[in-house]
């Protein structure tokens, strides 16, 4: 069987490296009002200002008040803040040997629709980010996942052709974007089947 020459594996953040729980979050955000969590994360995420937090036209402050005053929620910034920080849960979907593994060989590369505050949560909080130098986030680049824009920019921090780079995310229809573009992609649902298609794809793992 013939591989594609890879240099480098790109992967998502949420529900690939980090477990996400959104109820957690939602449920502090609740408290006090008269929405339930599953209301509160429905306004959100059907907010017209959600396109705009996620690429970067807001600063935390600016969101931080848009949905003081949506929702009516009376939390300061900071007590926003950590509220809004609890989606992302404290223990790694992944050991951080795979990454030590791989990036003996490959370089590695994060591709994340997210925002500011999650970036510097995360930044600061798990190790493995240590081993993922190129890092592009949808707040950062002005775009979201599925845009082009997003993939050729983490092929470009990559310095490979797209034939050269494989794309890991939990969401099919983004795997399915990077395809489009001639990166292989990895449909993740455990890490068992990660390793597993990584070998498919010719990368040696123990």
């Amino acid at each position: 069987m013939a591989f594609r020459k890879l240099r480098a594996i790109i992967f998502d953040v949420g529900r690939v490296l980090i477990r996400i729980d959104i109820q957690r979050a939602m449920t502090g955000l609740a408290a006090g009002l008269s929405l339930s969590p599953e209301e509160i994360w429905s306004a959100i995420e059907n907010d017209p200002r959600w396109p705009d937090w996620q690429e970067g036209r807001m600063t935390p402050r600016d969101w931080h008040l848009h949905l003081t005053r949506r929702l009516g929620t009376t939390l300061r910034f900071e007590e926003f803040t950590e509220v809004w920080n609890r989606v992302l849960d404290s223990r790694p979907l992944q050991e951080p040997s795979l990454f030590e593994e791989l990036s003996k060989t490959y370089r590695l590369g994060l591709l994340s629709n997210t925002d500011p505050i999650h970036v510097a949560h995360m930044e600061a909080k798990y190790d493995f980010f240590r081993f993922f130098s190129m890092r592009v986030y949808s707040c950062v680049v002005g775009a979201s996942k599925p845009s082009p824009i997003v993939y050729l920019e983490a092929l470009r921090r990559c310095k490979v052709q797209s034939s050269e780079a494989v794309y890991i995310d939990d969401i099919a229809a983004y795997v399915d974007a990077a395809r489009n573009l001639g990166m292989a992609g990895i449909h993740y649902q455990t890490p068992g089947g990660l390793k597993s298609a990584l070998r498919d794809l010719g990368v040696a793992l123990e």
